[in-house]
């Protein structure tokens, strides 16, 4: 064993030493790599919140369900301009699902519009409210399950009755001291009798769930009628649960030819409908947040070029004002391993230091919406290794160079340095 090696431990407590030594300057570097950093991470963390939540939330639809619709749900503006000159969906073509594929066995229908005022008794709400007719596959196929009363009725359907199951928060606020199940309401001014209440469920991404009201499509057809106010056909959103999750691709795939069929196209023609799943939305998700990720990056890669340059050059400087020290150092026995690593350990920890600084903030700029927001906060590990990890790389890199020179110094030459 060599008795003139210096630990680890010994060569890291230098090198903090050399770092405290020269506070100013270590913290003008670690500015940059703060900087750098927290930019990256803070970039991810709020991306990895809203992926979370939107996973969550996009899992209403389950592994087994999939929609059919006229209108994207997301796409540019030629998308949705190719979607306004293409028919809507028929509670029809609903219909011949269910008649004609066997693979699934829920097929729900709704039709939404917004902006209801609900009021009972003189309490009146928003008018932002949610109206739905649809049909009692809704609360399965959108996991959306009614908590009081009773679901919809083929009964209700076929007689269209004014019934409606109502959101949690919109009972709250009409209901505050009364059981709502057999009250009668006021949607747009017309009576409903309430038959049931949805359990709560918050959307971060501002869903109907809270503030809505579910009615038979027969009550809504009658009242509203199948022509928009803008003369518009409205068009159904067509929810289709398959029997089980392996059978989902066939589903989707005989009730594409279902619907083709019924619109007479082509086999070279394209489709003229949207279908989506839960998985489809997070990939889209995903590639629409790709480049802000990239964006990201190159910001924060730009950033810690830069800290590594101020730390080579920092470094650099350090050698030169420490060589009677290390020429000492040398005489007493000290390898050029232990200058190297002497010299790269007081780089890393550099880097880290400013690494574990900008991953904290980063964490918390990332997650400082979800105080105004139904997100909930997140602080994804992974990225926080991912930032211990490439700051050390920073610090190896960019530290080489001065370790390297410091620990080819020759003694003698360094020990007459003035």
């Amino acid at each position: 064993m060599n008795r003139n090696a210096i630990s680890l431990s010994d060569v890291f407590a230098m090198s903090l030493a050399a770092i405290g030594a020269n506070k100013l300057r270590s913290l003008l570097t670690l500015v940059g790599i703060v900087l750098g950093v927290a930019s990256i991470i803070g970039v991810m963390t709020a991306i990895s919140i809203m992926q979370a939540t939107m996973e969550k939330e996009m899992t209403v639809l389950g592994t087994q369900t999939f929609q059919v619709q006229k209108w994207p749900n997301n796409g540019g503006r030629d998308t949705f301009l190719k979607a306004q000159k293409w028919p809507p969906v028929t509670l029809e073509e609903a219909q011949a699902i269910r008649d004609n594929v066997s693979s699934v066995d829920f097929v729900g229908t709704e039709l939404w519009d917004g902006g209801k005022v609900v009021s009972y008794k003189g309490i009146e709400s928003d008018g932002n409210v949610s109206l739905c007719g649809g049909s009692p596959e809704y609360a399965e196929n959108n996991t959306q399950w009614v908590e009081f009363g009773r679901n919809l009725s083929q009964m209700d359907m076929a007689a269209s009755r004014r019934v409606a199951i109502i959101g949690h928060g919109l009972a709250e606020f009409l209901f505050k001291y009364t059981d709502p199940i057999g009250k009668t309401i006021l949607v747009d001014g017309r009576k409903f009798e309430v038959i049931g209440v949805f359990e709560k469920k918050v959307s971060a991404f501002g869903g109907p769930y809270e503030k809505m009201v579910l009615i038979p499509s027969g009550a809504y057809t009658q009242i509203y009628g199948l022509v928009d106010p803008q003369g518009f056909p409205r068009s159904v959103n067509v929810t289709v649960h398959a029997k089980n999750p392996a059978l989902l691709q066939d589903a989707i795939e005989e009730v594409r030819q279902v619907i083709r069929r019924q619109r007479h196209l082509k086999p070279s023609d394209e489709d003229n409908f949207f279908w989506f799943t839960s998985l489809s939305q997070i990939k889209t998700f995903n590639e629409q947040t790709l480049m802000v990720k990239i964006g990201a990056f190159i910001m924060g890669g730009v950033a810690l070029l830069v800290a590594g340059i101020g730390i080579m050059n920092i470094m650099l400087v350090s050698v030169t004002e420490r060589t009677r020290e290390i020429g000492i150092r040398k005489s007493l026995g000290a390898k050029r391993g232990n200058i190297l690593m002497q010299f790269l350990l007081e780089a890393v920890v550099l880097c880290n230091v400013g690494g574990v600084i900008g991953i904290a903030l980063g964490f918390a700029l990332g997650n400082a919406f979800t105080f105004f927001t139904a997100f909930e906060a997140h602080v994804p590990l992974g990225w926080a290794v991912f930032g211990v990890l490439f700051c050390s790389v920073i610090g190896v890199v960019f530290g080489m160079i001065p370790a390297l020179k410091a620990a080819r110094l020759n003694p003698i030459e360094a020990l007459r340095y003035e």
